[in-house]
């Protein structure tokens, strides 16, 4: 009885301990092909990303000498009493691409930018940092990311930074959250 019992016993346990080999390469399995599954979808969303921003407008300019460019827009919004509206990022940035072309292409947006700011695309990218611009600015891109928005009044004094993530929907920007970021920096005559 005792050999029946412990042959039950092993028997038992040799078929738990096969039931767990089991279920581990089965849970490998699976796993395995949900990290194949993820890679596929992380692939087509990079090359749709990749396919959108061949597409877009380029505004930033990695030559630009940024220090100069600002002088004279300086010099410019005092005559025009106009702020300065510097979207920062890089033609590199899906989102700063997005947000350039949500404007230019809304009649509405454009008008109201091109009534009221001086607009500059400050360039970050591999070819050119700005370095010594950001840092007058406290390098606001590390904090939030691209792009950023940085306000300078007709003298050049940081009045804003603005992150643009507030103004995100979805896979593009809201026109309300757009509208209302520019208006709060119109200068009312």
């Amino acid at each position: 009885m005792k050999k029946l019992y412990l042959t039950a016993f092993l028997g038992l346990g040799i078929f738990t301990y096969s039931q767990q080999l089991k279920d581990k390469a089965y849970k490998k399995e699976t796993d395995k092909a949900l990290l194949i599954k993820t890679e596929q979808a992380e692939l087509e969303a990079k090359k749709k990303t990749s396919e959108e921003k061949a597409k877009l407008p380029k505004p930033y300019n990695p030559k630009a000498d940024a220090e100069k460019d600002l002088q004279t827009l300086i010099a410019k919004a005092k005559k025009e009493k106009k702020n300065i509206m510097i979207q920062a990022g890089g033609n590199w940035c899906i989102w700063c691409l997005r947000f350039n072309q949500f404007v230019q292409t809304n009649p509405e947006l454009k008008e109201m930018v091109d009534a009221n700011f001086l607009y500059y695309h400050l360039n970050y990218s591999p070819d050119n940092k700005n370095e010594k611009v950001f840092e007058e600015f406290g390098n606001p891109g590390e904090k939030f990311g691209y792009p950023v928005f940085i306000v300078l009044d007709e003298n050049g004094k940081l009045l804003h930074i603005q992150q643009s993530d507030v103004l995100e929907e979805e896979k593009g920007y809201s026109l309300e959250r757009v509208k209302d970021f520019f208006e709060q920096w119109v200068v009312r005559k």
